[in-house]
C-alpha cells in the first residue's frame, strides 16, 4: 500500500500500498528478505551489514516465538544509523511488546500509525490494524495508501460497505489504486460484488 513516490511499507513489512508509496511496510515472515535491504549496499558498509545481519538475527528469534530475546536485539538496532533498519525494528519491537504484554510506545505520527496498522493487517489482528490506521486518517485525510489500507482491513474484517467507501476513496484519489487492488488477496472477500468490479474494472479498461 503505497501513495508517496519512492518507497520506505512499510518491509511488507509487505502490504503494498498503491504505486508510488514509501517502501511496501507490512511486517511479514514470509516477506523475501527480513531486512528488505538492496543486496550491493551490505558490502559497502561495514556498520550497515551489522545492523542487517543483527536485524535479521532478531527477526528468527522472533520467528521462534523468542519474544523477549528478539526484542532486546531490536531495541540495540533503534538508534542505527541504518534507517530502515532501525524503522523495521522499531515496528518488530512493537509486535514483540504486544505479546508479551509489555507496553509499547504511542505512535506520535500518521506514518508511525499507519506502519503499525500494516504490521496488525499483516499479522491479521484486524481490530487492531483499523484502530491504528483510523488514527492515521485522522492524522492526515486523504492518502490513498491510508484509505487503500483501510479498504483491505474492512473488507477482511467483512464490512463491505465500508471497505468500499475506503478503496471509492483511495482510487478518486489515486486512479492507478485499482491495478494493485485487482491482485490484491486481501479483496478478494469483494470479487462477486458488482460495485468493487465496476470499481477496479471501469468501462473502457
Amino acid at each position: 500500500m503505497q501513495s508517496r513516490n519512492g518507497s520506505r511499507r512499510h518491509v511488507r513489512l509487505n502490504h503494498p500500498r498503491p504505486a508510488g508509496a514509501i517502501a511496501q511496510v507490512r511486517v511479514k515472515s514470509r516477506h523475501k528478505s527480513p531486512s528488505g535491504v538492496e543486496p550491493g549496499k551490505q558490502h559497502i558498509d561495514p556498520k550497515y551489514q551489522s545492523a542487517v545481519k543483527n536485524f535479521e538475527l532478531g527477526v528468527r528469534a522472533f520467528r521462534k516465538h523468542n519474544y523477549s530475546k528478539a526484542a532486546e536485539i531490536f531495541e540495540k538496532l533503534l538508534s542505527s544509523e541504518a534507517r530502515e533498519v532501525a524503522e523495521r525494528a522499531q515496528v518488530h519491537l512493537r509486535l514483540c511488546k504486544q505479546r508479551t504484554g509489555r507496553p509499547a510506545p504511542t505512535p506520535k505520527s500518521a506514518d508511525e500509525y499507519y506502519t503499525v496498522g500494516i504490521a496488525c493487517l499483516n499479522a491479521r489482528n484486524l481490530p487492531l490494524a483499523v484502530e491504528y490506521l483510523s488514527k492515521a486518517d485522522k492524522l492526515r485525510p486523504n492518502q490513498d495508501h491510508i484509505r487503500y489500507a483501510l479498504g483491505a482491513a474492512h473488507a477482511l474484517q467483512g464490512d463491505i460497505d465500508v471497505a468500499m467507501e475506503h478503496l471509492e476513496a483511495a482510487v478518486s484519489l489515486r486512479s492507478e489504486v485499482r491495478i494493485h487492488a485487482r491482485r490484491d488477496e486481501d479483496f478478494l472477500g469483494l470479487a462477486s460484488e458488482p460495485r468493487f468490479r465496476r470499481l477496479i474494472f471501469p468501462a473502457g479498461s
